[in-house]
């Protein structure tokens, strides 16, 4: 496992800010992106974030997989390596 998060179903509003502060509470959080669409810059529903270590990425999947975000139920799972 590595230490960075993949969030899917989003809710449309929420920004890079927001996504750090909701997984804060589950270790430090050395970054946080929303991906958006490169053409209308919208968010396309679903982002990434990256813990400081293993074990606090492991705890936040555990926890926040279908935790409800601003309405919306999130997804959470292990981010896999890009080819």
């Amino acid at each position: 496992m590595s230490n960075k998060i993949y969030i899917g179903n989003l809710p449309w509003a929420l920004n890079d800010d927001e996504l750090k502060e909701a997984f804060t509470e589950h270790g430090n959080v050395v970054s946080a992106n929303i991906v958006t669409d490169k053409h209308t810059g919208r968010s396309r529903g679903f982002g990434f974030v990256e813990m400081e270590n293993e074990d606090e990425a492991k705890g936040a999947v555990e926890v926040m997989n279908g935790a409800d975000l601003k309405g919306r139920k999130i997804v959470v799972a292990s981010a896999r390596a890009s080819k």
